[in-house]
């Protein structure tokens, strides 16, 4: 794949709902045919760079995480030709050292979700992508130093419990996310939307903001949501310094991906030519047509 030119997604969640200093700034609606995305888009230039940033909830959070149309928001940021995707969101912490206001480098998860539409594929074109993997490297390194440089506490690896809510854990399944499955942080947004960004080719990093210890800590007890809102605006102040400085980390022209996941699609189609639907091609031709 030939070098082509850099556009950076970014997919707030609660609490963030625009990138500062955008220029040429622009809410763009995007039609997708999986539906309608979350909110229209904000797209612009920072630091030569071109951005496209899209509130995961909707603008005055209309979402609830169950609801958000996640193919169509995974869509409508490919067909406007975001390369590079980073999700931000709010996250509960299952680690004493991982303190709200520290940011969480995810690049691991465990997916708890069951009322969603998980891929892209389905009947009439089959296709299986690796999420060995789940997250890109790069991307995660370029989130991590751009966190720091804002001045965040920054843990680089986490796993990721993505429960369905919207309700809170219980704690005894606070406990047994933490010490018997091992997960770092619980959140409620970042499945399916990682999955549908690696069928969609993009490259994928996910920090997760902690809000609260969940319901495991003795000290702290039930989640607060009062403390939640709280710790999401500091949070969110701190994601936009995060997101300034990503621009400068990543320029404005792109290489291919070292790990590949710009190529995820590459020999994952199985159904073969003549047995594909044609009305199942039409719709995949933002997220999958370098392959088809």
């Amino acid at each position: 794949m030939a070098e082509r030119e850099c556009m950076i997604g970014v997919i707030g969640g609660s609490g963030l709902y625009e990138i500062d200093g955008l220029e040429r700034a622009e809410w763009v609606e995007v039609e997708s045919p999986w539906g309608k995305p979350s909110d229209a888009i904000l797209t612009g230039v920072l630091d030569g760079v071109k951005m496209a940033f899209l509130p995961r909830h909707g603008r005055g959070h209309v979402h609830s995480p169950t609801s958000v149309p996640y193919r169509a928001n995974i869509d409508a940021l490919k067909r406007l030709g975001v390369t590079d995707l980073f999700s931000i969101s709010a996250c509960g912490s299952f680690r004493e050292e991982m303190a709200p206001g520290d940011f969480v480098i995810v690049d691991q998860f465990i997916d708890r979700t069951f009322a969603r539409e998980k891929s892209f594929f389905g009947s009439g074109l089959v296709a299986h992508v690796s999420m060995a993997h789940p997250t890109c490297a790069r991307l995660s390194e370029a989130a991590r130093a751009a966190g720091e440089a804002a001045g965040v506490t920054v843990h680089m690896g986490g796993t990721y419990l993505a429960m369905e809510g919207p309700q809170f854990s219980t704690i005894a399944e606070s406990r047994m996310y933490r010490e018997s499955w091992g997960a770092d942080v619980i959140g409620m947004t970042n499945m399916p939307e990682a999955r549908l960004a690696r069928e969609a080719e993009l490259c994928y990093a996910s920090v997760a903001m902690v809000t609260d210890y969940d319901s495991w800590h003795p000290e702290h007890g039930a989640v607060d949501i009062s403390e939640i809102i709280a710790t999401l605006s500091g949070n969110a102040d701190k994601a936009r310094g995060l997101v300034a400085r990503l621009p400068a980390l990543l320029g404005a022209a792109r290489a291919p991906c070292p790990h590949q996941c710009d190529r995820a699609l590459e020999y994952a189609l199985l159904t073969a030519p003549e047995a594909r639907d044609p009305a199942l091609l039409a719709r995949l031709d933002a997220v999958a047509g370098r392959v088809l």
